[in-house]
């Protein structure tokens, strides 16, 4: 787990060391234990390095293979022991134990097709000589990022925004900025909050001449739904199978692994399932980390303490101050780079700072549970939409309710939203843009999908790939990096993620049951308290503490904000700022927060 950097040239040029590592300094928290450089022709590569796994000099990276082929990667191969073998069957040697040198011999046999044989997270670039090009790649979900930008005549490439924004010179996407404002939906395409800066998207990949100056991109894996008639127990069989699996690739370390534990379902089975095997491998207790919320409605920490009584894990506990959460806002918002919707990001961040304390470079984490097993309360509908209205009311009453804490009013709700299009569910909402501005935004650029019995695998295949999960990622990555504390996703095993999306959808929501296929494979390892638990929380911030006293210093910042001024009714917003949600009065607050951290500028050309 690194932090990379890629500069290209205009032809004949010479990229200087100063240039390179000026850029790979902004990153060195993703890589804090070692730096390296590497130059060809118009090529120069950066690397910041995090030493996860053979710590030694040999696995250091820019890496060289064959004096043909060179690299500069974030993130891990998880099934690299494997891929060694089927190389050195096939005639490769190695001279570290790293999972960097697998993935240059990979290239070398199978060029672009390595890919396919990648079980984890990365983002990368590799210099070849033989066909003057850099070959650049994101894994299947994006779990590790890669941002670009060309201009003046020089391609640079990123782990992270701040390596490619400029002082003085930022200028805000004021499409992304507006879609975000009126949908919370962003980090969906090639597109970031900066102008000219791009994502390289995940399961895409970038071939780069650097004779010409051109590169091409293309889409490398598509996430499709496998046609299955396993029953419940046999398809319970096979996720426990996987999930084991993935956990079990997802503890292969040289330093030591811990977990993120909120005390919900998802973070939980990850728990119980990597404390014994941990145990086992290392004779040692697993480490959980746990955010506590001071509001007592949305603390989890009792469930938390329940799992690691059962699975005798080390706990520890932290709980952010108020005074914490408001010494920590600049920092945060620097860290994620963008903009981000409400304050259940600091909790994340919380227990990553609390990780490193403790001396665990690796965390699980629990992302994708719920886009991949239908976790969220709003897939609750789906099986419903095929019924008449006696059939409805028959199975809800009957059966649904009382094993969901969903009411009748917010589950007709559901329904009734997921009737709506797109444009209707903007349009009823309020935001204070300006008419010039709310007229750009371009409602094609959110696919229609609702998830009913019909489609509900295309749901899950949009959540996952754009409309859920991207900033999720993003987010969790941010924190965890900006810690020097590598963020392992078990949900997200490409396996695990097909096999999910092709169950039936009455494996996966069965009598009000969300996730019943996890609830059916850990029913004998957890606690029934946490296996058949109704409530669903997460990291959850305490907004009514955190925010309603800070509430005059949001709305002084709102006030000052030439980017606000310049797409909002800005004395509308001043005036109801206080009426509004905390969570609005934030998003206002944070993107004033953001402008002002990063210099963004605003510009736009009305025709």
């Amino acid at each position: 787990m690194c932090g990379i950097s890629i500069i290209i040239g205009e032809v004949n040029s010479i990229i200087k060391q100063e240039e390179v590592k000026a850029i790979t300094d902004k990153i060195i928290h993703r890589g804090p234990d070692a730096e390296g450089y590497y130059f060809y022709e118009n090529v120069a590569f950066g690397h910041r390095r995090l030493s996860i796994l053979d710590l030694s000099d040999a696995a250091s990276q820019p890496m060289e293979y064959r004096k043909n082929f060179v690299i500069t990667f974030n993130g891990e191969i998880y099934n690299y022991l494997e891929l060694r073998d089927e190389l050195k069957f096939l005639g490769y040697t190695f001279e570290s134990n790293s999972d960097t040198e697998v993935i240059l011999a990979a290239y070398c046999e199978w060029g672009q097709g390595c890919l396919d044989k990648f079980n984890g997270m990365f983002a990368f670039a590799i210099l070849d000589k033989i066909k003057k090009n850099v070959f650049l790649a994101r894994d299947r979900f994006g779990v590790k990022p890669l941002y670009y930008s060309q201009n003046s005549g020089k391609f640079v490439c990123g782990s992270e925004l701040k390596q490619l924004v400029k002082e003085n010179n930022n200028k805000v996407n004021v499409d992304v900025l507006i879609e975000y404002i009126l949908t919370n939906v962003d980090n969906h395409t090639m597109n970031t909050y900066f102008d000219g800066i791009f994502s390289l998207l995940p399961a895409h990949f970038m071939v780069f001449d650097i004779k010409s100056n051109i590169y091409t991109i293309e889409k490398w894996y598509f996430l499709n739904k496998i046609e299955t008639n396993k029953n419940i127990k046999e398809a319970t069989g096979l996720f426990k199978k996987l999930f084991d699996s993935s956990i079990a690739l997802r503890l292969r370390s040289d330093v030591k692994v811990g977990t993120s534990l909120s005390g919900g379902l998802d973070s939980s089975s990850i728990a119980a399932i990597a404390s014994k095997l941990y145990s086992e491998a290392s004779n040692e207790r697993f480490t959980a980390i746990h955010a506590n919320s001071v509001e007592r409605e949305i603390d989890e920490s009792d469930y938390a303490k329940a799992i690691t009584g059962a699975m005798s894990l080390e706990l520890h506990i932290v709980t952010p101050s108020t005074n914490e959460f408001i010494n920590l806002i600049d920092e945060l918002v620097y860290t994620q780079e963008e903009p981000f919707p409400d304050t259940s990001i600091f909790m994340s961040y919380f227990v990553s700072k609390k990780a490193k304390e403790f001396g665990c470079k690796v965390l699980l984490n629990g992302q994708g549970g719920d886009e991949v097993l239908l976790g969220y309360e709003r897939y609750l509908t789906a099986p419903f939409n095929n019924l008449n209205i006696i059939g409805f009311f028959k199975q809800f009453y009957l059966q649904s309710r009382r094993n969901s804490q969903t009411l009748v009013r917010l589950f007709l709700m559901y329904i009734y939203f997921n009737s709506l299009t797109i444009r209707t569910r903007i349009l009823r909402k309020k935001s204070f843009l300006k008419k010039e501005i709310y007229s750009l935004f371009n409602f094609n650029t959110l696919k229609e999908s609702s998830n009913t019995a019909n489609n509900v695998v295309d749901f899950q295949i949009y959540e996952i790939s754009n409309l859920q999960l991207p900033h999720l990622l993003r987010y969790e990555d941010r924190n965890s990096m900006r810690n020097s504390i590598e963020s392992r996703v078990p949900f997200l095993d490409y396996r695990i993620v097909e096999a999910g999306i092709s169950f039936p959808l009455k494996h996966k929501i069965f009598n009000g049951w969300t996730k019943y296929i996890l609830r059916k494979s850990m029913d004998n390892i957890l606690p029934k308290e946490i296996t058949w638990r109704k409530s669903k929380l997460g990291f959850n911030a305490p907004d009514k503490i955190w925010l309603e006293n800070y509430s005059d210093t949001m709305l002084s910042l709102v006030k000052k904000s030439d980017l606000l001024n310049e797409i909002c009714q800005l004395d509308e917003l001043v005036k109801k700022f206080h009426t509004l949600p905390i969570t609005q009065r934030w998003k206002y607050y944070n993107i004033a927060k953001w402008e002002k951290i990063f210099d963004v500028k605003f510009r736009i050309d009305f025709e």
